[in-house]
C-alpha cells in the first residue's frame, strides 16, 4: 500500500514538472496567438484607409492600417488583443471614424505578416513605433491622442501611457497582470514563478494621470471581470468603468458594440 501511494506520488510529482517544463519552454506560444496573415490591403480591409508601415527602434518594419479624420481630429491607437490580425478590428475603426475621430490599427511583430517574434519587450517597441507616427509624422499632438488596448494590448498601451502619457486610455477587457490570468487557467501550476513576459497592468495603471475608462464583459471566461474591476480599482484617475451585461471576452459587443465605441469617443478631445 505504501510503495503504491509513493509510486502514484511520483507519477504526479512527474507529471507536473512536465507540464512545468512544457509552459516554461513553449509559454510564449500559449501567450501570443498571432494570424499571421495575409492581411488584406487596407482598401479592401477598411475602405478609406491607406496602408503604412511603422519602423521600429530595432530595426523592424511593421504593417498598419490609418483611418484619417478631418485635420486636426483627434486619434486612437489601438492596440489588438494576444489574437488575429488588424483586420479583426476594422468594425471598431470604422465606428470611431464616423464618430469625428482618426484611427491607426497595426499588427505587432510576428502579427499579420510582420517579421519577428513577440514578446512583452518587443510589442513595447512596436506599441512605440505606432505612437511615433501618430505623433511624428502625421503631426496628431500627444494632447489629442487616445490610446485604447484590447485585453494584453490593455497592457501594452498602460505601459505605453506611463512613459508617453497620452490624452486619455480606454483599456477593454484589462487583467490585473498577466500570471493572474494564466492562474485562473493554469491553477496547477506556478505561472507567476514561470513567466518570462509579466504585463503588469494594475501596477502600471497606478502611475498614469491620464483620465481612464475599463470597459469589460459581465460574463468573460478569459478575463474574469473581477479582474477589470481590480484594474479599473488600480488606476490613478478612473473616469469610469463600464460593465457590459453577459458579454463574454470575444463578443460582438466588446469589438465595437455602442458601449465600447461610446467609451472611447467621450474621451476624445474633439473640441
Amino acid at each position: 500500500m505504501v510503495r503504491s501511494a509513493l509510486v502514484g506520488a511520483g507519477i504526479v510529482v512527474l507529471v507536473l514538472a512536465l507540464l512545468t517544463g512544457l509552459l516554461w519552454a513553449f509559454q510564449r506560444s500559449l501567450i501570443y496567438l498571432p494570424d499571421a496573415g495575409p492581411v488584406p490591403a487596407a482598401a479592401a480591409g477598411l475602405p478609406g484607409a491607406r496602408d503604412v508601415v511603422l519602423p521600429t527602434a530595432d530595426g523592424l518594419e511593421l504593417g498598419g492600417w490609418f483611418l484619417p479624420a478631418d485635420d486636426g481630429a483627434p486619434a486612437v491607437l489601438v492596440a489588438s488583443g494576444n489574437a488575429g490580425h488588424r483586420g479583426y478590428r476594422a468594425p471598431l475603426a470604422e465606428a470611431l471614424h464616423e464618430a469625428g475621430l482618426s484611427v491607426l490599427l497595426f499588427d505587432y511583430r510576428g502579427y499579420g505578416g510582420n517579421p519577428g517574434s513577440p514578446s512583452e519587450a518587443g510589442l513595447a517597441l512596436d506599441v512605440r513605433a505606432a505612437r511615433a507616427f501618430l505623433v511624428d509624422v502625421v503631426g496628431v499632438p500627444p494632447e489629442r491622442l487616445v490610446y485604447f488596448g484590447e485585453s494584453l494590448g490593455a497592457a501594452v498601451v498602460t505601459e505605453l501611457a506611463t512613459e508617453h502619457p497620452p490624452a486619455a486610455l480606454v483599456l477593454r477587457s484589462p487583467f490585473v497582470d498577466l500570471a493572474a490570468v494564466a492562474a485562473v487557467h493554469y491553477p496547477f501550476l506556478p505561472a507567476r514563478a514561470l513567466l518570462r513576459d509579466r504585463f503588469p497592468v494594475a501596477e502600471q495603471l497606478a502611475r498614469v494621470e491620464a483620465p481612464t475608462t475599463v470597459v469589460y464583459g459581465a460574463d468573460d471566461s478569459i478575463v474574469p471581470a473581477s479582474q477589470s474591476r481590480a484594474v479599473a480599482a488600480a488606476a490613478g484617475r478612473l473616469h469610469r468603468s463600464v460593465e457590459v451585461d453577459g458579454a463574454d471576452h470575444n463578443d460582438r459587443s466588446l469589438l465595437d458594440g455602442h458601449q465600447l465605441v461610446d467609451a472611447v469617443v467621450e474621451l476624445a478631445p474633439l473640441d
